[in-house]
């Protein structure tokens, strides 16, 4: 499959306000992302995470090297437009991206300021919400809703401009165990169905282990990369680096530790049980 984000050698300095030298955050990353694949980012606070992922949005410009988002360079100023669109962004507190007093409303600002016809706007806004499981609630006041479906709202209002990638930025740390729920359910089913490219950003290990690939950043650069099994069975090095595995891993390890004979790749309680089964069983 054709990569639709493609970083090379990237380079970004934070600037500093009194003129001093400024926050290196990375120095050459490279990295790339294929159309339609499901990837998380992990890390500590203060890796990188939240600065790549405005990179894939013209959010943030390279100091140094290239980001291309579906083949377009990000630093080229006459063609943010075109990144945008290509390229959804969806942040930690969905109150900060509600910007109307009804539901579809909120959904229409989007495809509104880039010009969609009216027509076209009505089928957007009916699609994306009956996308998120929201087309019941269209009438309703954003203000009303809990903190999940405010989420899927906010969602709702990104894929309603139709881009190819949605990037969302830890956007299940503000809500409940439902609330994550709902919203993780429906990122996977606009992955699966719709075919759309997501890259989440999160701090939760039970999210990142959905995805199909995992990347782990520390200090700027890439710790590891591939898929849940194979990130997350290598739990000494995320040890190291300030992060843990799921749960059901971290039991199996804490086990092994203990002389039980346990695979690390058990990624959810299931499989967790049916190994710790399994071994009882021999």
């Amino acid at each position: 499959m054709e990569d639709i984000i493609s970083v090379e050698h990237l380079a970004y300095v934070y600037p500093d306000l009194d003129g001093q030298k400024g926050t290196q955050v990375f120095e050459n990353l490279n990295l790339t992302i294929e159309s339609g694949s499901f990837v998380a980012i992990l890390g500590t606070n203060g890796c990188g995470k939240s600065t790549l992922a405005k990179h894939f949005n013209s959010i943030l410009l390279p100091s140094g090297g290239k980001v291309y988002v579906d083949g377009i360079d990000t630093s080229d100023l006459n063609r943010v437009m075109a990144v945008r669109r290509c390229v959804g962004m969806v942040f930690q507190n969905p109150d900060n991206q509600i910007v109307a007093n009804v539901v579809e409303e909120d959904v229409a600002f989007g495809p509104e300021n880039i010009g969609v016809a009216a027509p076209e706007i009505r089928r957007r806004v009916d699609k994306a919400l009956k996308q998120v499981g929201m087309y019941e609630y269209r009438e309703h006041a954003p203000h009303l809703l809990s903190g999940g479906q405010k989420q899927r709202v906010a969602i709702a209002g990104v894929i309603a401009l139709e881009p190819k990638c949605i990037v969302l930025d830890e956007p299940t740390a503000m809500l409940d165990p439902r609330g994550r729920r709902d919203v993780m359910e429906t990122v996977e089913k606009l992955n699966r169905e719709k075919g759309i490219t997501v890259v989440l950003i999160t701090h939760h290990m039970d999210e990142a282990a959905q995805a199909r690939r995992v990347i782990v950043l520390d200090k700027g650069k890439v710790a590891a990369d591939g898929t849940p099994k194979q990130v997350f069975s290598q739990v000494e090095m995320l040890h190291k680096l300030g992060l843990a595995a799921p749960d059901s891993v971290e039991l199996c390890w804490a086990l092994r530790q203990k002389g039980f004979d346990l695979p690390l790749d058990a990624l959810t309680p299931e499989e967790c049980a049916q190994a710790l089964y399994d071994w009882l069983k021999t």
